[in-house]
């Protein structure tokens, strides 16, 4: 996997496309713990209509991973470092969870590189958005224990209900993944403190380019009443929720998720 040098730490990423030279691109920021990967559905399914870039934010993947403490901020300089490396002057942007605050911070930081904006399971951040559920904070926060049984309760807790028993063949492709790219403990820990910190409430109205609020209604992790929290706070947002998925709809629903943004960005 290829690398920039950007805020002084090498940013690995992907390009993917059997588009045409002047296709969009459509750059795609993913949450806690995740690399590019996250998006692999996404990549299969829209690369004939869009020039895709993946890549893993600092502290996961093939990217450096720095000691911390991470903030917003610094990850949304890495990501409009990277855009600006590859020569890229605006893209379609998508984030989720943690990849959507570094979104937002993108759009209002350097607006000219955000065409259109689609959050994913995220929310402004701070006091007044709608926390994340009891069970799923005990998951996130909660590292102890055996790494496979780590790896299926976070999967549990990020899936729609009975999701797990209904496909276990996702869950084992889930579970090799987060086996052979673990996350150094301070690293997970650096990411999470960063999407904790992150308080956007009074800023987020000056996102001006055509945003899409897309959740799972059985999100445990945002839970989904942050849609419309963020949908009034941003001039002209539409949202979108998905039925029987949570909060890592993209893995769960491809199909749906890809016509969605396809939707949005014609």
């Amino acid at each position: 996997m290829p690398t920039v040098l950007v805020n002084d730490i090498n940013i690995a990423y992907e390009i993917h496309s059997e588009a045409s030279d002047d296709a969009p691109p459509l750059l795609f920021i993913s949450g806690v713990g995740y690399g590019g990967w996250f998006w692999r559905n996404q990549v299969s399914g829209l690369s004939q209509r869009f020039r895709i870039i993946t890549f893993d934010n600092r502290g996961a993947g093939q990217s450096d991973k720095p000691e911390g403490p991470y903030s917003v901020s610094q990850m949304a300089g890495d990501t409009a470092g990277l855009l600006d490396a590859l020569d890229i002057p605006s893209a379609f942007v998508v984030g989720h969870s943690l990849g959507g605050f570094i979104a937002q911070e993108l759009a209002l930081t350097r607006p000219d590189l955000v065409n259109r904006l689609v959050l994913a399971s995220t929310s402004f951040g701070g006091p007044n958005a709608v926390p994340i559920t009891a069970e799923a904070l005990d998951v996130l926060m909660n590292r102890q224990g055996d790494p496979v049984e780590l790896v299926k309760r976070g999967i549990a807790v990020a899936t729609a209900p009975g999701f797990s028993t209904q496909h276990p063949e996702i869950v084992q492709e889930l579970l090799e993944y987060r086996l052979s790219n673990p996350v150094p403990p301070a690293q997970y820990q650096a990411q999470v403190m960063a999407g904790a910190t992150f308080n956007c409430e009074d800023r987020v109205s000056a996102i001006d380019c055509p945003t899409l609020i897309l959740f799972g209604e059985h999100d445990k992790v945002v839970p989904p009443e942050n849609a419309q929290l963020l949908a009034d706070k941003i001039p002209g947002a539409a949202v979108k929720i998905l039925p029987d998925a949570g909060h890592i709809f993209p893995i769960e629903r491809p199909l749906a998720t890809n016509q969605a943004l396809l939707e949005f960005f014609k």
